[in-house]
């Protein structure tokens, strides 16, 4: 009987344990939002496409610029949601102006004549990058911008490690 009882008690200790340690370790890295193990995965999607949206913009091929965006777009959004990946909440606010640029620029390199909206201010200092070549330089601003916002989400999934620079190709000299 007696070593009834003790069993029951250590299963007892040995399930708030686990039922403790558990709680601890599920709220550790979530200060201020959420943390999930797909946040890995989801950063080098995002990495990969910034980085290819970035040659092809830089490269002044409008057509792949704007089917970039149209890839990237969603996956602003599902970060925007927070539905389909748990990340911070700064980060998920990133990504809803994020993809708001975005589909601008979609919008605009489909019709160039269209007037561009005002977007509200992005909440993260943006660089001192070059201009897009010709074709692509009424979103110029637009994508710069994006393209900011887009490294601020990859400092957001990636915690504290340090995030790629953009793969800008240099300026090109004006020729005499």
């Amino acid at each position: 009987m007696k070593g009834n009882i003790a069993r029951m008690i250590a299963v007892v200790a040995t399930g708030s344990l686990l039922a403790v340690a558990s709680a601890g370790a599920a709220t550790a890295g979530t200060d201020g939002g959420k943390g999930s193990s797909n946040t890995q995965a989801l950063a080098a999607q995002v990495l990969q496409m910034r980085d290819g949206l970035t040659k092809v913009a830089y490269a002044g091929d409008v057509a792949t610029t704007r089917a970039d965006l149209d890839k990237l777009s969603p996956v602003l959004g599902d970060i925007a949601a927070g539905k389909r990946y748990q990340i911070q909440t700064e980060t998920q606010k990133l990504g809803d102006l994020a993809q708001g640029r975005s589909v601008e620029s979609s919008r605009l390199l489909a019709d160039p004549t269209a007037k561009a909206r005002q977007l509200p201010p992005l909440p993260v200092p943006i660089p001192s990058l070059p201009d897009l070549p010709g074709p692509l330089k009424i979103v110029s601003d637009l994508v710069k911008a994006l393209l900011t916002a887009v490294t601020g989400i990859l400092a957001g999934l990636l915690g504290g490690l340090p995030v790629p620079p953009l793969p800008v190709p240099p300026v090109p000299l004006p020729t005499p």
